[in-house]
């Protein structure tokens, strides 16, 4: 007879109103996780019931139907008999969630990281997770948690006993960082790059410098992991010394690199690395393709120094990290007798992050008689020179072998004017169109790459792709 893993209890009910000031309405409890979602809840979770395009009280009893320990609320007219079992009720559950969040880091003796960047954070978040977590407990949000709700969840499930927790954290508007940094109280404040991503709503690069820099409030006399190679480090690590940042880690291929990038060879399945940490050689490989991924485990290693953990045991553990779905996961798709070969890199997309993508297109050779084949959406969020940025990829792609480039949205409407005639394959308004359109197009053989900005939603794209027939993990031959 086999036995189930037992969750341990996160929160009881003692704990969570002294975290948060509310009011204990029914029987006691004990919680094993934190749900905001009741499609995404498990058995024992505390289920927080918030406010937005859904409201989250709306749901509570169907938490309990679905096995919730407890929920968390801010309406004064639910009970316990209404709502079918124990509440925590508090004057606003966003704040509750919040204040169990700073709770739970405040209990914890784990050593905290807190990941910021304008491309790679949710990337070297998760090799982070990988690599620490076969050197001891390690927490990290499986998503990309990192807005004003997302870190609070994050922390609120920072299980007491961890060794180590890994905490992205994003922006899209000023303002937005600092706060979050000062829950997550980091040890190590990781900045991946800076790129004028977001810009719309910065107005310049230098705000979001300013605004990333902020990763360091809460930080003080810890360190800093900070992109050399970038025009802003000197101002990163102006703003990180301000905010009592004890100790800088540089991380590229500048000379001055305190961990950096001696060699570098990619194939379709990973990257060869060859690095200097911090004067001693490390030779190893990433099992995911390209020099962005190659410049990302530097920064993880460099992480991973400032921690006290195993620099080498780390750089052997990155052979077996993969890109995650959206964010350049490969799988092949059975058609006609064939197959195609799908790289999904719909999460997101900047021009940074396009052209990175394109070099591992390039190094990815589709079977006899299949072709390299672009579909892209927008990428969103780049202010007044948002066309100038779509246009400006048209050398990238001419010069990486696709054969054809399937495009939607007004942005990249502009894109496929500045491309030959050769390459341009259908364009439509949104995705929703261009994916029967696309599945029309390919062919056996066939290398297909997804990419847009998640407000484009590139992943109906994929989606249909992946609908076509018989799906397999992995990547063929490079």
């Amino acid at each position: 007879m086999s036995v189930g893993f037992v969750k341990r209890p996160l929160w009881s009910t003692a704990d969570a109103q002294a975290a948060t000031g509310g009011v204990a309405l029914g029987p006691a409890w004990l919680a094993t996780g934190i749900a905001i979602d009741t499609r995404t809840l498990e058995r024992g979770d505390l289920f927080v019931a918030l406010r937005g395009d859904r409201d989250g009280h709306a749901f509570v009893s169907a938490a309990f139907e679905r096995g919730a320990a407890a929920a968390l609320i801010d309406d004064p007219k639910l009970t316990a008999e209404t709502a079918g079992g124990p509440l925590l009720r508090v004057a606003d559950s966003l704040k509750g969630l919040a204040a169990m969040g700073v709770a739970a880091r405040a209990r914890s003796s784990a050593k905290a990281v807190a990941i910021t960047g304008s491309v790679g954070k949710t990337s070297t978040k998760d090799a982070l997770r990988h690599v620490l977590s076969r050197q001891g407990s390690t927490h990290a949000a499986a998503a990309s948690f990192n807005n004003h709700i997302g870190v609070p969840v994050t922390l609120a499930r920072l299980p007491v006993d961890a060794r180590f927790g890994v905490f992205e954290v994003g922006t899209n508007h000023p303002g937005e960082i600092e706060p979050l940094a000062r829950m997550v109280r980091a040890d190590v404040a990781v900045i991946t790059t800076v790129q004028p991503v977001h810009i719309e709503y910065f107005g310049t690069i230098d705000a979001i410098v300013r605004e990333k820099g902020q990763i360091f409030a809460g930080a003080a006399g810890g360190t800093a992991i900070l992109e050399r190679d970038s025009p802003h480090f000197d101002a990163l690590a102006e703003i990180a010394r301000g905010h009592g940042i004890a100790r800088i880690i540089s991380f590229g291929e500048d000379a001055a690199s305190d961990v950096r990038l001696a060699a570098c060879g990619t194939d379709a399945n990973g990257s060869d690395v060859a690095a200097l940490v911090l004067g001693s050689e490390l030779r190893y490989r990433v099992g995911a393709p390209g020099l962005h991924w190659a410049r990302n485990s530097l920064a993880v290693l460099a992480t991973v120094e400032a921690l006290g953990a195993n620099v080498e045991a780390a750089a052997a553990a990155l052979a077996s990290v993969s890109p995650p779905a959206g964010r350049g996961a490969r799988r092949r798709v059975a058609l006609g007798g064939g197959d195609i070969e799908l790289i999904d890199e719909s999460y997101n997309a900047s021009p940074v992050s396009v052209r990175a993508m394109l070099s591992n297109l390039a190094m990815t050779n589709p079977a006899p008689g299949g072709r390299r084949v672009l579909v892209l959406g927008d990428m969103r969020e780049l202010g007044a020179e948002a066309d100038a940025m779509h246009v400006g990829l048209a050398p990238d792609i001419e010069s990486s072998g696709v054969a054809t480039v399937f495009t939607c949205g007004p942005h990249m409407e502009k894109l496929r004017a500045a491309l030959p005639p050769a390459l341009r394959a259908v364009h439509t308004a949104d995705s929703a169109r261009l994916a029967q359109r696309v599945i029309e197009g390919l062919r056996p053989g066939d290398v297909v790459a997804v990419k847009g900005s998640l407000g484009s939603k590139m992943k109906v794209v994929v989606d249909a792709i992946l609908a076509m027939g018989a799906v397999t993990s992995g990547s063929g031959k490079g």
